[in-house]
């Protein structure tokens, strides 16, 4: 069959609101870099007008149009082998984008989808199609299927009142003030367009949301939600970090095992725990600083950008400032913190450090027969108060930027310990705090929990627990864990669990 009629069939077979879907997923911003040509295409004409003018004159012929070309710039693609181009990372989002919504054409090269998948070197796991998902644009679209037509026309009319943050652009007097969504799949275009245009114009991202959520803020509840949701159930889904489907993120277990008694227990347990929760996982063995300069360098790959978490457990001896490594030289605890943040792969996601090591030599020993021979080794958008209101700041926008952003935001850092502190471990478990952690978010009560509320119960569980020092002092001790956090968002953990055999199993 001639390649047009099929394009022109499978263009006809797509429902408006999943070609919508389809436009807004495969015209995703960020791409991973260097790429080759990432400059050669105007983003306003490729991600804002088709969505304009399919609001304006309600027929989807400008997405169409993009479609097919998409699809035939893809047919006439000839993959190169080692240089990671534009139309690649284009080309598995588009693939991925059909595949979550269950419209991909029977004419697709998917050779060609593995040897692109070869060039950015990915393993087994990571050719799962959800992994190319981006999870930002996956809670957008769950916030618009739970907005009625009604409800985004009202986010409209909002935008339309920040005259200086609209003024002279061409798309926004496309689609006029008044606008009726009703018709299938408008109300979709409308809301990409809104989410596409602020991105753009630097007033949202993964992690700065305010913007968007103030314009949701401004709808009338009783008209603007579908059935069973409300305006604050909105808010609150763009308050979390987002790391939808499969996988949950990369998790990266470094551990010493010379001198440590029990650390390949620690392994497995870690290991467990991220592939329960969802994790592609990485482990390193007796790392030394040479370990840790390969690894810096191998999370700059490109693929590393399609992964929507970092995870790090570093499991080692160690003092106030310094962590003991294999071959016996150490590293400033500081210096391995500040230098993966500074990666450019997870900037705007989540990233969370459990650092499992002693911290000094001191104890909160406990003293008395009783301990003897006991051991188990206001709301955000509307201030009630004219007073208060008055009184508070007037930050206005012209003072605000989402441009710029430290290195170490959005990052967390779990410690076993206090400073100066030991971090008690058993001979043939190695660390209880590794164990109880693991514990604590394999358990069904942390589905869908946030990270630092299972940190906090962790907290609570291991200083319950008496040690005891493996000197001949024979000590009884207790132990402090804590964690520095300087998240944006909340980080859940998933609701959805992935035992053991299903790891592999994994949807292509």
């Amino acid at each position: 069959m001639d390649e047009v009629i099929q394009v022109t069939q499978w263009l006809s077979s797509i429902p408006p609101r999943k070609k919508a879907k389809l436009f807004f997923f495969t015209t995703h911003a960020d791409a991973p870099s260097p790429m080759v040509g990432s400059n050669d295409v105007d983003t306003h004409e490729e991600t804002q007008l088709p969505l304009a003018t399919t609001v304006a004159l309600h027929n989807f012929k400008n997405i169409d149009e993009f479609l097919k070309k998409k699809v035939n710039t893809f047919s006439c693609y000839n993959v190169i082998e080692n240089e990671i181009t534009k139309t690649d990372y284009e080309y598995l989002r588009f693939y991925s984008a059909c595949k979550y919504l269950d419209v991909v054409p029977p004419f697709l090269d998917l050779e060609k989808i593995s040897a692109i998948q070869n060039k950015f070197e990915m393993t087994d796991e990571e050719r799962d199609y959800r992994l190319l998902l981006d999870s930002a644009d996956l809670v957008l679209e769950k916030v618009c299927d739970s907005l009625k037509p009604a409800g985004v026309s009202q986010m409209w009319t909002a935008l339309r009142k920040h005259r200086n943050l609209i003024r002279g652009v061409e798309t926004i007097d496309i689609i006029g003030f008044f606008v009726d969504p009703n018709p299938t799949g408008i109300k979709e275009c409308l809301f990409f367009f809104i989410v596409r245009f602020l991105q753009e114009a630097d007033e949202i991202n993964r992690v700065n949301t305010n913007r968007l959520e103030r314009l949701i803020a401004q709808c009338d509840e009783s008209s603007s939600c579908e059935e069973g949701k409300t305006i604050d159930f909105i808010i609150d889904s763009l308050r979390f970090y987002p790391t939808e489907l499969y996988p949950f993120g990369f998790c990266l277990i470094m551990c010493v095992i010379e001198g440590r008694d029990g650390a390949m227990q620690e392994i497995e347990k870690t290991m467990e725990i991220s592939r329960h929760l969802g994790m592609i996982t990485h482990t390193e063995k007796n790392p030394t600083k040479e370990t840790i300069e390969l690894v810096k360098k191998e999370l700059m790959k490109p693929k590393y950008q399609f992964y929507s978490s970092f995870t790090c457990w570093f499991m080692s001896h160690g003092d106030s400032n310094s962590m003991v490594l294999a071959d016996g030289e150490t590293i400033e605890r500081e210096w391995f913190l500040t230098s993966f943040p500074d990666n450019s792969t997870f900037q705007l996601k989540p990233k969370v450090f459990f650092m499992v090591s002693c911290r000094g030599a001191n104890k909160f020993s406990l003293k008395g027969d009783e301990f003897e021979g006991q051991s188990a080794t206001c709301d955000y958008y509307d201030i009630g108060s004219a007073l208060i209101r008055n009184r508070m700041l007037d930050i206005t926008d012209s003072v605000r930027d989402i441009s710029y952003v430290q290195p170490m935001m959005d990052t967390l850092v779990a410690y076993s310990t206090i400073l100066d502190h030991l971090s008690g471990r058993a001979n043939t478990h190695g660390s209880i705090y590794v164990d109880r952690a693991c514990v604590l978010m394999s358990e069904d009560i942390s589905r869908g929990r946030s990270l630092t509320e299972i940190l906090e119960h962790l907290s609570q569980d291991l200083h319950e627990i008496l040690q005891e020092t493996m000197d001949e002092d024979r000590i009884v001790y207790k132990q402090a864990c804590h964690y520095d956090s300087f998240f944006r968002k909340t980080l859940k953990l998933p609701y959805t669990r992935h035992p053991k055999e299903d790891v592999h199993s994994a949807p292509q």
